[in-house]
Order: C-alpha cells, then structure tokens, then sequence
C-alpha cells in the first residue's frame, strides 16, 4: 500500500494517534478525520433538500449507495419552481451529490441521518425568526422566492463551518479537500444571495415582508443560535456593517476585512438544531447529527 502524504503533528505535548484508513491510500489524524465526517451531515441535508426540490427525489433513486442505508428524510418533495431556478437547484443537487463522494473516497463516513425536510420544519424556523407565528405557515415548496429564502438557510451555515475546520487539519490532503468543498458551498451561497439581492425590495406574497428582511431576520436567528456574536448577515446591513464601511448592500457577507465567518462545529449544531445547544437536536434534525463529533454531544 502507497503512503501519498506525510502526517503533520500539531506541536503539543502529545502526539495524537494517527489513524489508518482501511482501503484509503494514506494516514490520517483522528481529528483530521472527525473534521472530515462532520461535514456529511450539513452534505446529505443540502443533497437530499435540492433533489427532490428540483426532481422531486432523492438519494434513495439517484445514488442509493452513498445513503449507507440511513432512513429516507421526512416531508422533502418536489418544489413548484420556475425553469431558471430549478436549472439553478438541480445543478447545486448534483454538486452536492459530488460532494458527498468526494468525502467518502477520503473517509468512511456515516449513515445519512434522519432528516426533517417538511413544509413545517421550515416553517418553525422562519416564525421562529420572525418571533411570531406567519399565517399562513412559510412553505418552502410552494414557489420560486420561497424555495430561495428556504435555500440561503443551508450553505452559507457549511461554508462556515469549513471556513472553521480548515485552520485545524492537519494533513495536506483533508485541507485540500475542505478547500474545495469551501470553494463551491461559498459559490453556491453567493448565487443564492444574488438571486435573492435581486429581489430585496420585493414583498414576499402573501405576507408583505420584503425578500431582505426575510434574509435579515434568518441571519439574525443564526447569530442568536450559534451565540457567538456576529456571524452571519442578511442582503442589507448598516452600512457601518458594509464592505470598508461605505455601503449597504451585502450581497456577500463577510468580517470588517469582507473575509468569511467561521463556526466551530458545536455552533453549526446549535444552529442546524434550531435549540441553540449541541446537546439538543431538533429542528432538520430531529434524532441529532451523526459522526464521533455530533454524537459526543448527544446523550447516551
């Protein structure tokens, strides 16, 4: 068996123990491993939600094999989408198919988890923005805005939390994967914002809320979950909070240098559990993550 990378070691007092992969070609840290897993279950939500948005299903057709026999998510189905913005999520279905292999041909990975893709999963998330009940209930299947408000809750969240491992890894082959994979998720975030920026000052039917504060409020929760200050910002800010200060579209959302946030895992958790607490799953997650990351959290 060919050995491709050399291990890095951390300058701690203690080495960690570098784990072998059966049939992958090279070592790798646990940790680096870990790092690598985590990610899969943001992946295997992205994957499943623009499927069957676009197509109408999921893994379980498109590629059986990668689900690990994980139960099918709840709710998910076919959005009622314009030809543009379902080209649009049917080339970010099969990206995110991609992806989830580009993981698994580097570590073993996990059973997708359960997750909760309903009408109502979302709906909880936008009244929960918003502080009050939205009538009727936010659906995310019912039009092309809707199904782009329910999109910018999902990448951007992955994208920073590759921005937060990629300082942590430690072999050149994890960090050149996470790379990659950021590469893309922030591609993907940045067209979900555009498409949305286009349309910030236009009243979301039949709630009268315009497209940016859908955006601001979402970015707002996430803040408030992952408690950890500011991370996260909608299509328009303060324009203190602007590119250098000078202006109030945000199209991208970045630090006081435009450079992008990052979260650990335990703030994606909190986030993607919609209960603020790692230890708490619930939201599009209602039985909680998988990986040795999520499951240290969990109960046991």
């Amino acid at each position: 068996m060919v050995v491709v990378s050399i291990i890095c070691l951390t300058k701690t007092s203690h080495m960690e123990t570098p784990m072998y992969l059966s049939g992958y070609n090279y070592f790798l840290p646990q940790s680096d491993v870990d790092l690598l897993e985590f990610p899969l279950n943001l992946e295997y939500l992205e994957a499943e939600f623009f499927l069957f948005g676009s197509l109408g299903y999921g893994l379980d057709k498109v590629a059986p094999n990668l689900t690990l026999g994980g139960p099918a998510p709840l709710g998910a189905k076919k959005a009622n989408l314009d030809p543009l913005t379902k080209d649009l999520v049917l080339q970010f279905a099969w990206q995110e198919v991609g992806h989830l292999k580009a993981i698994k041909k580097t570590v073993k990975g996990f059973p997708r988890p359960l997750l909760d893709l309903s009408a109502g999963s979302f709906a909880k998330v936008i009244d929960k923005a918003f502080g009050k009940p939205l009538n009727p209930p936010f659906d995310p299947y019912a039009n092309s805005i809707n199904y782009l408000i329910a999109s910018y809750l999902i990448p951007y969240v992955g994208l920073t939390g590759y921005v937060g491992a990629n300082p942590n890894l430690q072999n050149a082959i994890s960090k050149r994967l996470v790379a990659g994979l950021l590469g893309v998720e922030s591609g993907q975030d940045a067209v979900i914002r555009a498409f949305l920026y286009e349309k910030a000052n236009e009243k979301v039917h039949p709630y009268g809320i315009r497209v940016a504060e859908f955006t601001n409020k979402i970015s707002q929760l996430r803040n408030t979950l992952g408690r950890s200050g500011l991370k996260d910002e909608g299509l328009v800010v303060p324009k203190a909070l602007g590119a250098e200060g000078k202006i109030e579209g945000n199209v991208l959302a970045g630090d006081e240098n435009s450079v992008a946030y990052d979260r650990t895992p335990e703030e994606v958790l909190r986030i993607v559990y919609g209960s603020g607490n790692e230890r708490v799953p619930g939201g599009f997650y209602p039985k909680g993550g998988d990986g040795r990351i999520a499951k240290s959290h969990l109960p046991k």
